[in-house]
């Protein structure tokens, strides 16, 4: 999953970006409106995390402009605003400018993270609860997957490439696609990262048993699949 942190205060947008990377996002900073809609053209995003105070401008003109279709991306993406605007007339004005969610800082990280994979686990975002092929399932939410109802040890980045391709199960997920949803812009890929990281990915599930496979098709992508 790929989120967009829109920042002005250097220090915070380090922490916060730092964080949701720890947390298995693949996570851009931007420090103003002019760079957040850079990178909304850029790159296909999951959720938007957005400060109201920017250098150019109100936060909210972003969400404005997200909802009405006027920069690239769904009108449906899910937008965290993230501001010190803590008066019942901002957060009713957020919510009112579309946001889904709205949170004051000083915060929690760990709340962040959290907020941000409740707004993934919307039904406009998730096919069902648990992400399931053959003998495998993955929790979205606690971004844990079992095989058998054993559970699989993984790394972060691990886990996203497992719930990229079970969200895509049967198709395939070209190289290009896991480079954009798993790695942030600041990410340095070595030319062989994909294919090391589904390498891994490939031998703990066989080792644990699973049914499900991920597949290569050459010079193209992956794609997971289990039998009947």
């Amino acid at each position: 999953m790929r989120v967009l942190l829109v920042e002005d205060e250097p220090e915070l947008r380090v922490l916060v970006r730092d964080a949701l990377a720890r947390a298995g996002f693949a996570a851009d900073a931007a420090e103003d409106l002019a760079d957040a809609e850079e990178h909304l053209r850029q790159a296909a995003y999951d959720a938007l995390v957005l400060d109201l105070g920017l250098p150019d401008g109100d936060g909210l003109s972003l969400l404005d402009r997200v909802r009405r279709g006027a920069v690239p991306g769904p009108a449906g993406l899910p937008v965290l605003v993230l501001t010190a605007r803590d008066g019942p007339e901002e957060r009713v004005a957020g919510l009112d400018a579309g946001a889904d969610d709205y949170l004051v800082k000083p915060f929690h990280m760990p709340e962040l993270v959290s907020r941000i994979r409740a707004l993934l686990r919307r039904p406009s975002t998730l096919t069902g609860p648990i992400l399931e092929a053959g003998n495998l399932g993955f929790d979205p939410a606690g971004r844990t997957a079992t095989v058998a109802g054993k559970k699989l040890r993984m790394t972060a980045r691990e886990a996203a490439l497992l719930e990229l391709l079970l969200r895509r199960a049967g198709r395939v997920v070209t190289r290009g696609a896991i480079e954009e949803g798993l790695y942030s812009f600041q990410t340095m890929l070595g030319s062989n990262a994909v294919e090391v990281l589904v390498h891994r990915l490939r031998r703990k599930l066989g080792e644990a048993g699973a049914t499900a496979e991920v597949h290569t098709l050459r010079g193209v992508g992956y794609f997971l699949e289990a039998p009947e």
